[in-house]
């Protein structure tokens, strides 16, 4: 062991690792932490894109994705642990979009075969991902549905600049207007139950998600460079975001730091990230 607690041999082999995928150019940089206790290790390799030389630093700032739903679920148990919102109400007091739900007879249904829900949607069911829509697990058009979902733009089937989706109350329309893929409490699917969560933390507040999250959570614990865009005196410490082309088998640019997409304040603040409303944030400092 070295004089951190950590293992002096396997800190180098993570090394040899880590700089393999930037030496083989399978990515530009990258900043990676392990955390056991009070004992911190940072290793930070490479440069902010292929094709600009600034190097990686320590406070890069990084798209976090999908790491935004849990915290919109600490956003939201706040809001429980005040007694503004409860885990058993219905989530209709507050979304008369979202009202007198009907769902598909199966996913394999057209969009116009539906049954009543035997139930509102409650914030528990936000919470576990069970409000009875979501991702569809499967490869494009297996079901009539998926095209209206694409059309609507409520999902995505991979990732997606923050412009992709409508405004707020435009897009729980949308979601309004389709049926339900399952009933309420049935079945798990992934990502929209936090994103209509992100909206319920708006209303239920009164302020935007993100300016709950940087009051009652960011503020709080320090966490200065976390938002859901990235304002000009910091645009510099974004790197290039890259995405795989699976045809070509190459890393080809989907946001250019330059003139990103995630610069701009966004119109829909997202808790769950899947059309990349996301938030952006460093890695913890050792305090």
């Amino acid at each position: 062991m070295n004089g951190t607690g950590f293992s002096k041999s396997r800190l180098e082999r993570m090394h040899h690792v880590l700089s393999g995928y930037v030496e083989q150019k399978a990515l530009p940089g990258l900043v990676a932490l392990v955390s056991h206790h009070d004992d911190v290790h940072v290793e930070v390799l490479g440069t902010l894109a292929f094709d600009n030389p600034a190097p990686m630093k320590r406070d890069t700032i990084f798209r976090i994705a999908s790491i935004t739903k849990p915290i919109t679920a600490v956003a939201a148990m706040i809001l429980v642990e005040e007694c503004k919102i409860r885990l058993d109400d219905s989530i209709e007091k507050w979304f008369p979009e979202l009202a007198n739900r009907r769902v598909l007879t199966s996913l394999s249904s057209q969009p116009d075969e539906t049954v009543p829900a035997r139930r509102a949607i409650t914030v528990r069911d936000l919470l576990t991902f069970t409000m009875g829509f979501g991702s569809v697990m499967a490869m494009p058009d297996t079901y009539p549905i998926q095209q209206l979902i694409r059309d609507y733009r409520i999902g995505s089937d991979g990732p997606k600049l923050p412009t992709y989706a409508p405004a707020t109350d435009e897009w729980l329309n949308r979601l309004g207007s389709l049926p339900l893929l399952a009933q309420p409490g049935e079945r798990w699917m992934y990502n929209v139950s936090s994103e209509v969560l992100g909206v319920l933390i708006a209303r239920v507040s009164g302020q935007s998600l993100g300016t709950f999250m940087r009051e009652r959570i960011f503020e709080p614990l320090g966490m200065k460079d976390t938002a859901f865009h990235v304002p000009s005196d910091k645009i510099e410490r974004l790197p290039t975001f890259y995405f795989f082309n699976r045809e070509a088998n190459t890393l080809d640019v989907f946001d250019n730091a330059a003139n990103s997409a995630w610069h701009p304040e966004p119109s829909f603040e997202s808790g769950e990230a899947a059309s990349s409303r996301r938030l952006m944030t460093i890695l913890p400092s050792a305090a």
